[in-house]
């Protein structure tokens, strides 16, 4: 299996799961700190829809991805990306590939196109040197792809889509193509003293990662660049003492940074918002995760990667940064969502869980923030709706009791959920073999929706 984070600490990353829609005004209350209410609405009832089988290994293997489109749920299976009906069952098409998916771009473009890593099993090595375009509403490959370095392929970190551009990176090298499968560029000397070690795409942004130091003293620059050329449109150079920088979203440009003292093993210490309309990019707020043993806010960022950030959501029309919280040495649980301003990085809204770990997970197209309720011992999970306005919450969607067994397999640290037309997917990253006497019946997926 590869591994999952570098061994060196050149440049880290991630971007974050979520969509960058529509937000909200003013909040509820008088001011920094307010409480947004219930609003008392019925959720819909919800079934187990389908499980995904846990491929049976020997071993932990990677299978990160899961998609939907308005006509297919799609998940990253052993050595293989399957479709199904969106309520799952009997799969639709299935893409066999050359060996486990090492990493894969968080969301589709609005063609339902997404970007694959994946090994080579049939050379001496398997490493992470294929790069693939996959088309979601087809079931089809549409090519793949190897970045070369005197005849021999470069193996990468991780992959992404931006501007119509697929760019994948690494320690061993970048390059680029466009969806089309034209090659646009590949490592070289250009690169100079600060190569480009990782990309973040999304819609029309991609934004470069790149290391103008050494790997006791990391120098790291974020670029936004023209997704054809590469060439720099504006550059924002990270805070002495930076380590590992994750793109949390390209617009507006999120950073979450770490110095080395991130708390908890969220490799984020800190959270920086950036104007990058300008040629020189500009900092314009902080917002720190707080102290105590875990931090104040909850996030997961992988460890050195560019892309790929969960618990984080961000409202470009809402100006506002979405967290959980962390316990912490004020005695918080981590059973809230918390809006946190752009422009001034103070907490602006809190907004209360029921039971159980409540995280932020997307936006609705109406702006709508959505989180989720983690299933508990004696309940099943349950999905949120939060008003950008009001900042009222309204459940939408009470998973039932009888699997919250299997709901809680599906490890939210380990995997990813989406909501989306009104059902619940949850998905593992990894394959695992079993490790007790309830572990086979496991899934590596499942769908929630309603009865």
């Amino acid at each position: 299996m590869p591994p999952r984070s570098r061994m060196v600490v050149a440049v880290g990353a991630a971007l974050a799961t979520v969509s960058l829609i529509s937000g909200c005004g003013p909040e509820e209350g008088s001011g920094a700190g307010g409480e947004g209410g219930s609003s008392g609405s019925t959720a819909a009832k919800a079934k187990l829809l389908h499980q995904v089988p846990m491929p049976k290994v020997s071993e932990m293997a990677d299978a990160q991805g899961m998609w939907t489109t308005k006509r297919n749920f799609v998940k990253v299976g052993l050595k293989r990306i399957t479709g199904y009906p969106l309520n799952g069952g009997t799969a639709r098409w299935q893409i066999p590939l050359d060996g486990e998916v090492c990493w894969s771009s968080p969301e589709p473009t609005k063609d339902g196109l997404v970007a694959v890593l994946f090994e080579n099993d049939k050379a001496d090595y398997a490493d992470c040197t294929e790069v693939g375009l996959v088309d979601l509403n087809s079931g089809k490959l549409r090519w793949k792809k190897r970045a070369m370095d005197d005849g021999d392929p470069i193996s990468l970190d991780e992959v992404t889509i931006g501007g119509g551009t697929v760019a994948a990176g690494g320690t061993g090298g970048t390059a680029g193509w466009s969806t089309g499968g034209r090659g646009l560029w590949k490592s070289d000397n250009m690169d100079g003293k600060c190569p480009a070690d990782a990309y973040a795409g999304e819609g029309e942004k991609l934004i470069a990662v790149r290391d103008c130091g050494t790997v006791k003293n990391p120098k790291l620059r974020v670029e936004t660049v023209d997704p054809r050329t590469r060439k720099p449109k504006s550059a924002f150079t990270l805070p002495a003492g930076t380590e590992n920088v994750h793109v949390a979203s390209t617009d507006p440009l999120v950073l979450a940074v770490d110095d080395g003292k991130a708390k908890g093993g969220s490799g984020v210490s800190e959270f920086l918002t950036v104007d990058d309309s300008v040629r020189r990019g500009q900092l314009l707020s902080r917002i720190p995760m707080g102290g105590g043993k875990y931090g104040e806010y909850d996030a997961d960022c992988p460890a050195t990667e560019v892309t790929d950030c969960q618990q984080v959501v961000v409202s470009k029309e809402a100006d506002a940064l979405y967290l959980g919280t962390q316990d912490s040495a004020k005695g918080n649980a981590n059973n809230d969502v918390v809006a946190l301003s752009l422009k001034t990085g103070k907490r602006v809204a809190r907004i209360p869980g029921d039971t159980g770990r409540f995280i932020p997970i997307g936006l609705t197209p109406g702006g709508e923030v959505l989180a989720y309720q983690q299933a508990g011992y004696t309940s099943g999970g349950a999905v949120w709706k939060i008003s950008p306005n009001t900042r009222k919450k309204t459940k939408i969607l009470q998973n039932p009791t009888s699997s919250r067994k299997i709901e809680s397999a599906l490890e939210i640290g380990d995997g990813r959920i989406r909501y989306a037309g009104k059902r619940l997917y949850i998905g593992n990253d990894d394959v695992t073999e079993p490790s007790g006497s309830s572990a086979e019946k496991d899934p590596l997926a499942a769908v929630f929706g309603p009865k």
